[in-house]
């Protein structure tokens, strides 16, 4: 198989116009892992993914207004955002800042508020302590932690490759702006129809039960579990998003 092309980001267009989905990655920032799920999403989407920049001094608030231009540019000024792990925490944000320009929320493995507060403040040292050279090799020690048993060889491979153009400054960033990040008492204003999607297997996070939270507290909101997935699930070629996203927006969508 092999690894990332040039634009191979997501950000290019892949189906006939229509209802826009903007795919907001994690902590990964690169918006690469969602190679899988663009040609699936664009069967029925108009898709565009919003790659993190890898900056040192970015505020989630500097992040929702650069969301805010790429909606406005691709999508006429609303869009669905599907936001993953940080990327939901970034999506939730924007929907609270500007609730007219989302027509609905795919919240995958995310968190209100992110429980491990302790580990959140000792990773950014760890990592920066750690010669960014040599996390390939940490992320082959870590993998089995953040997969679940659906990754078959070929999709962790792609993932190590793709993971190879995380920038250092973006990655640390992103995870001192969670130290301060919670939304929990926010979610009620939330209007737009959610869907929080949640690996049962995911060893990173305790997904389910943050999703089960966050669907009870916004009023739109509802969840599905993804049974046997980890974490990083969107490289999972027996994933398909829009099993999940397609039937559920086909009863929310024009409401």
């Amino acid at each position: 198989m092999s690894g990332p092309s040039p634009g191979d980001s997501g950000s290019a267009r892949h189906a006939p116009p229509g209802e826009t989905i903007i795919l907001v990655p994690g902590l990964d920032g690169t918006a690469l892992l969602f190679f899988r799920q663009v040609p699936r999403l664009a069967r029925r989407f108009n898709v565009v993914s919003f790659p993190l920049p890898n900056e040192a001094d970015r505020t989630m608030e500097q992040l929702v207004a650069e969301l805010r231009v790429l909606v406005d540019e691709v999508a006429g000024g609303k869009a669905i955002l599907c936001g993953e792990s940080f990327g939901g925490a970034l999506s939730l944000s924007f929907a609270l800042a500007h609730p007219e320009r989302v027509s609905g929320l795919v919240i995958l493995n995310s968190f209100a508020r992110v429980p491990q507060q302790r580990q959140l403040w000792i990773a950014p040292h760890l990592l920066r302590a750690v010669p960014w050279g040599a996390m390939p090799l940490v992320r082959r020690f870590t993998e089995r932690r953040m997969h679940g048993p659906h990754a078959r060889a070929e999709d962790l491979h792609e993932f190590r490759e793709r993971s190879k153009q995380i920038g250092r400054e973006g990655y640390i960033r992103r995870l001192e702006m969670l130290r301060h990040y919670d939304v929990r008492e926010q979610l009620v204003e939330i209007q737009a129809p959610a869907l929080f999607l949640a690996g049962d297997r995911d060893q990173l996070l305790p997904s389910v039960k943050l999703a089960e939270l966050m669907s009870r507290r916004v009023p739109r909101g509802e969840m599905h579990v993804l049974e046997g997935y980890g974490h990083i699930c969107l490289i999972d070629r027996d994933l398909d998003l829009l099993d999940c996203v397609g039937p559920w927006w086909d009863r929310v969508g024009a409401v």
